[in-house]
């Protein structure tokens, strides 16, 4: 071990301690009010304490903001269905006013549906490390002669996590989030909860059916994160499961040469590609006031996975390199010229607090070096920049280590075929970590969050009847699902393209 390295300070932050039982935290019932008198008055809300630290639930405590919208229908209400979008670093208050207009009636009317901001996160004590929207650029790539920067820069990331929120921090994880949620559950008063995750949604609901397997009901765990590859794994899978989407959409854009122009076989197009990102390092591409480099362009990763909005945007890209009008349509403009102001940085710091600290991270700047150029070399569009050095190197060492996913868990995982953010390979690593679950795949869906998110999909059904009835089909479930369209995908609890960093 590389001891020079400054490590965020954590509290006892020794050897993982057992499970907490539940019973050694109860919530006091929650006060709930209405939320805002600009929002319907159904929509309430309401803050509980919880402890920061579970193995001293009588230490300090921290504010979790939680919100519902009950049932109309008392005679059908099941009970209570959770609710989270993803992240780390995902805020989740409003999914109730979101779903509330979503779900349909038979499954609506069955739930009290519940929203919260995760622990750190938007109005549940959030934290910060006080950085520049520079230092919040995560996904970097490699380059030679920058990479002693980029150390210096993961190392003054985490320095500044430590001095801002060194105490904080450290319990920003998957399995407290975990013991929140049933903190929520005493706080409701009830047996047990059902659950609707998107994303790292899963694995905070993975982590809870096997805290409290007894506790757990009707779990529908959309978009899958791999318990196997938290957290740098999830990373590099996006690297590698990019070079499939690729070839992919090199096929679809060959099959449509006469459009597009890109070339008339997969391996035209894939020239036609790479001889645009070597020509934008050499000179940048002008494009609307910006100008992008291969790098910028290969960044664009998540973009192939929908062919259908990578081959025109690709085009404009070409069209602007030699010199052409590129006529840029809202969505690629959008696409291409990311224009948004740079978030604060809670979000940020609550996803490094969880990526860093759920599990243990490579220590050496040497390591991430050489895998870095290894996997450019494998996975040329991504490789670099899912294997470079992160903050994690200098980040504490967790004070819990990952929960092993040893019981059985009979919930339902959703997936589409074409996921950039989850590919294929996590959610289908998702489902065998969970012995018991049934997955229900759409064939051909395209986009990142399958159910509501595309309303058109044909996981609908099946997801229904589980949540209406409680009965898992009696085997895995393959649908065939069309491509979603960019509009039906705009107003989906989570992005179709979402932010760099965002599971």
């Amino acid at each position: 071990m590389v001891t020079a390295l400054p490590l965020l300070t954590a509290p006892q932050a020794s050897a993982a301690p057992a499970d907490v039982p539940a019973a050694e935290f109860v919530a006091r019932p929650a006060a709930w009010q209405r939320c805002d008198p600009a929002q319907p008055a159904a929509y309430e809300c309401a803050t509980i304490k919880v402890p920061l630290d579970y193995r001293r639930p009588s230490g300090r405590t921290i504010d979790l903001a939680i919100s519902r919208m009950r049932s109309q229908n008392p005679a059908k209400r099941h009970g209570v269905l959770l609710l989270n979008p993803g992240g780390p670093g995902g805020p989740g208050l409003d999914l109730p006013l979101q779903l509330n207009e979503q779900l349909p009636k038979e499954v609506r009317e069955q739930y009290d549906l519940i929203g919260f901001d995760p622990r750190g996160v938007g109005a549940s004590s959030p934290v910060s490390c006080g950085l520049t929207p520079e230092e919040q650029d995560i996904m970097r790539p490699y380059r030679p002669e920058s990479f002693p920067s980029d150390v210096a820069w993961a190392r003054t990331v985490a320095d500044k996590c430590r001095e801002k929120a060194g105490a904080v921090l450290p319990f920003i994880t998957t399995r407290n989030t975990a013991r929140d949620m049933d903190a929520i559950r005493s706080a409701l008063g009830e047996r047990k909860i059902s659950y609707l995750g998107y994303s790292y949604g899963t694995y905070l609901g993975a982590v809870y059916t096997q805290l409290f397997p007894a506790r757990t009901d009707r779990f529908v765990l959309d978009s899958g994160v791999d318990p196997q590859r938290i957290w740098r794994g999830m990373l590099q899978v996006w690297a590698s499961e990019a070079e499939p989407a690729f070839a992919r959409w090199t096929r679809w854009t060959a099959q449509r040469s006469a459009e597009y122009g890109l070339g008339d076989t997969p391996e035209a197009v894939s020239r036609t590609f790479w001889a645009l990102v070597a020509r934008a390092d050499e000179d940048p591409i002008p494009l609307d006031g910006a100008k992008l480099t291969g790098d910028d362009i290969r960044a664009l990763r998540a973009l192939f996975f929908y062919p259908a909005q990578a081959a025109p945007a690709v085009k404009a890209l070409k069209d602007a390199a030699d010199g052409k009008p590129a006529a840029l349509s809202p969505a690629q403009r959008k696409l291409l010229l990311p224009t948004a102001e740079p978030a604060a940085d809670n979000g940020t710091a609550a996803f490094l607090a969880v990526v860093c600290g759920d599990t243990e991270w490579p220590r050496y700047p040497e390591q991430y070096e050489r895998e870095t150029v290894r996997d450019k070399a494998r996975y040329p569009l991504y490789g670099d920049f899912t294997s470079g050095i992160k903050p994690c190197a200098f980040w504490s060492r967790p004070i819990e280590a990952a929960t092993p996913m040893r019981t059985g868990a009979p919930v339902m995982t959703v997936q589409n075929e074409w996921d950039s953010q989850t590919p294929l390979v996590s959610g289908q690593g998702l489902h065998r970590a969970l012995g018991g679950s049934r997955m229900v795949l759409a064939e051909g869906g395209e986009g990142h969050g399958v159910y509501l998110v595309d309303p058109a999909s044909c996981v609908a059904a099946p997801v229904e009847a589980y949540l209406t009835t409680g009965r898992l089909p009696a085997r895995d479930v393959t649908c065939r699902s069309a491509p979603g369209s960019t509009e039906r995908r705009a107003a989906s609890p989570v992005p179709s393209l979402p932010s760099p960093f965002l599971f």
